[in-house]
Formats: C-alpha cells, sequence, structure tokens
C-alpha cells in the first residue's frame, strides 16, 4: 500500500491507513509537512447535512431517488449525508420521511451513508420562502412527533419569529434535534432569543434571512455575534468569498454544505425540486424568475473553493468533515483515527478526487 499526506486528528502524518471490519485500527507513520513531499491527501470522508438531490433525482421522489442520490454523491468524496427534505404538504412529507428511514437501515454498496434528514420545512416563513415551494405552515407538535416516528430526523430548519416556535425548538432541542434558524424574516432579538431557547445553527447562512445591517442587525447579525456552528454554501455564486471571509472569522465551526439538487452532477437543463421545476445554467440552479434554488455544488468542489478563498488544506478539510460530525454529536465519523469508521477521500496535489473509501469499502466511482 503506498503512503500518504494524511489528515489525522493531531494533525499530517507521512504513512498509511490500516482498517479492518469498516473501522480504523492504526494509522502508522510518522508526523510530516505535506508542503516537504509530493504525495497525495488523505482526507476524512465528506460529511453533507444538506442534499436534496443528485444524479438526476430529488429526495422528495421517495425511495426510487435514494440509490441514485447516495451513488452520486459518493462520486465527489461524500461518504455520509443528511437526505433534506423540501416544504410540502404534510401526507407527501410522511410518506417521504417513511422511505428515507427504512433506506437509512441498510447502506448499497458503492453509496454514502444516509444519517438521517434535515427536514427543511415547512416550519418556515411564507415571506422567506426562497426556492421553497408555498405550503409553509406553523408548527405543531403533534405533527412533529408523527415525524419523528418515521424517521431520524437530525436537523430542523425553523422560522423563530413564528408564533409558538420558541417552544418547539425548546422541546425538541431538549430531545436531541438540532434546531436551525432559517428562512426567517426574525429580528437579531429573535435570533438570539431562538439560540438561547436551544438552536444551535442557521439554515445556508446569509441565504434566505434577514440580513445584516448596522442598526438592525438581523438573523445573519444574530449568527455572526453568537453562533458557534452555522452550514454555508460555498459554491462561490450564493455567498461572495467576502462574506464567507466575515462568517470564518466569526462562527468558529462554520462548516459547508453543498444544497444539492437533482441538478448536481449532471448537465444542464431543467430538474425537479421538490414541486417545482429548476433550470441548472451556467453553473447555477434558478426558478423561472431567476431565485436561486439550491445548488449544484459537489463537497469535492467545496474543499478546492475553500482553498482558492485561501483556507489551507487542513481547515477546509475540517469544515466539510469534523465540523459537521461535531455539530451531530457523532465521534465515530469526521476524523481519521483508531475506532473511528474507514470513511476517506484520497486526493492528488492538484486537489482531484482519486479514491473514496466508505465504512472500508473502496468505491467504484470512476465507473459508476
Amino acid at each position: 500500500m503506498s503512503e500518504d499526506n494524511i489528515l489525522t486528528a493531531s494533525g499530517w502524518v507521512r504513512g498509511r491507513l490500516i482498517h479492518e471490519h469498516g473501522k480504523v485500527v492504526s494509522i502508522e507513520g510518522v508526523p510530516c509537512d505535506p508542503a516537504s513531499n509530493e504525495l497525495p491527501y488523505l482526507l476524512p470522508g465528506f460529511i453533507d447535512l444538506h442534499v436534496h438531490g443528485g444524479g438526476g433525482k430529488d429526495i422528495m421522489e421517495g425511495a426510487s431517488a435514494f440509490e441514485t442520490i447516495t451513488r452520486t454523491h459518493v462520486r465527489f468524496g461524500t461518504t455520509s449525508l443528511l437526505a433534506t427534505t423540501m416544504t410540502a404538504p404534510s401526507a407527501e412529507i410522511s410518506s417521504v420521511l417513511k422511505e428515507v428511514g427504512e433506506f437509512c437501515e441498510q447502506r448499497p454498496q458503492g453509496a454514502a451513508r444516509v444519517l438521517g434528514v434535515h427536514l427543511e420545512g415547512p416550519y418556515i416563513n411564507p415571506g422567506k420562502l426562497g426556492a421553497q415551494p408555498n405550503f409553509a405552515h406553523t408548527a405543531l407538535m403533534a405533527e412533529v412527533e408523527e415525524y419523528l416516528a418515521l424517521a431520524p430526523i437530525r436537523v430542523i430548519t425553523i422560522a423563530p419569529e413564528i408564533a409558538g416556535h420558541d417552544a418547539l425548538i425548546r422541546e425538541l432541542s431538549s430531545r436531541g434535534v438540532r434546531m436551525q434558524i432559517g428562512h426567517t424574516l426574525g429580528s437579531y432579538e429573535e435570533g438570539v432569543a431562538a439560540m438561547a431557547a436551544g438552536a444551535t445553527s442557521f439554515t445556508h447562512l446569509y441565504n434566505a434571512m434577514s440580513p445584516l445591517h448596522h442598526r438592525e442587525p438581523g438573523i445573519v447579525g444574530a449568527a455572526l455575534a453568537h453562533a458557534k456552528f452555522a452550514e454555508l454554501i460555498p459554491d462561490l455564486l450564493h455567498v461572495h468569498p467576502g462574506a464567507i471571509r466575515v462568517a470564518l472569522r466569526s462562527i468558529p465551526c462554520l462548516y459547508c454544505v453543498t444544497d444539492s439538487t437533482a441538478a448536481a452532477g449532471m448537465p444542464d437543463g431543467e430538474y425537479k425540486l421538490g414541486s417545482h421545476t429548476v433550470t441548472k445554467c451556467l453553473g447555477g440552479v434558478r426558478l423561472p424568475d431567476g431565485t436561486l434554488a439550491g445548488s449544484t455544488l459537489t463537497m469535492d468542489q467545496a474543499l478546492r473553493n475553500l482553498v482558492k478563498i485561501g483556507l489551507p488544506i487542513a481547515e477546509a478539510s475540517q469544515r466539510l468533515s469534523q465540523f459537521p460530525a461535531d455539530y451531530l454529536g457523532i465521534n465515530e465519523r469526521g476524523r481519521l483515527a483508531p475506532g473511528a469508521w474507514a470513511d476517506c477521500v484520497r486526493l492528488d496535489r492538484s486537489l482531484t478526487l482519486t479514491a473514496v473509501m466508505v465504512e472500508g469499502e473502496d468505491i467504484d466511482f470512476k465507473n459508476a
């Protein structure tokens, strides 16, 4: 087995990763500076907490789409992900959640692991839908309980300014569900109050939320002033590089997501996003009125974009792997260490992906 520059929890090691039964057994080697050699990089597999689709398929299509989506994203280094729903009628959401819950119980060969669900809506502000279909409504605990019984819901996006949502944030966060502020017209004060109630992150920071103004800081201001975690789409289209750098300086564990749609990994054309038809063109995905509608970003490109704007490879990797895992409270993914899942990606010196491993399985992604 060839040597790599392996990014471990304690820094770079020149050596080999040994794994058995899907878990890392040991990392054999010596500390190194990758700048002193020309070996490839071996990084923890990417963890994407916001995935709507890929490979021409959308999560809201149900079970027939999941294998295509997970096999598409693994080709770009995503070793685990959250299946992310769209705002839709309750019956439709329930149907999809039931099928995702069943899919989470196993992992098809050659696919990424689905860790659970990110429920992005329907508990959002109808005045800040972004690309979400117009089925937003106030959260009811009875409905949420039904959803929780169908699938492992790890993250819920919620607009905190809607009456009754503060109590829901408090209750669900106490039960381990990560409550994220997003698709919101809330004020700075409402954002801070939601964090005091238990909200712990922000959905696609800057996008679909009240912006920062020096006299009205808005939800963006609440995030920049107080958040430990927030997700951000680093496709360099949703957020200007300068604004990304502001967030990097302000939010210690800012982590990156793709918010990818069915158009990810596909040519330009029309695709489904929930009940919407969206168009992929010029590297973006938009509704007919020009509104950004998710992205075509993949996690390997996210890494390259972060490095392009000045992040060291180790920090860029951390924001694509360790921090998402930390946010979910998962210790066995997002890092390369004995006892962790053998989820990793190998990249050459130009940061082109050359190999992917999920739970010890070598993925034949080039022939997928």
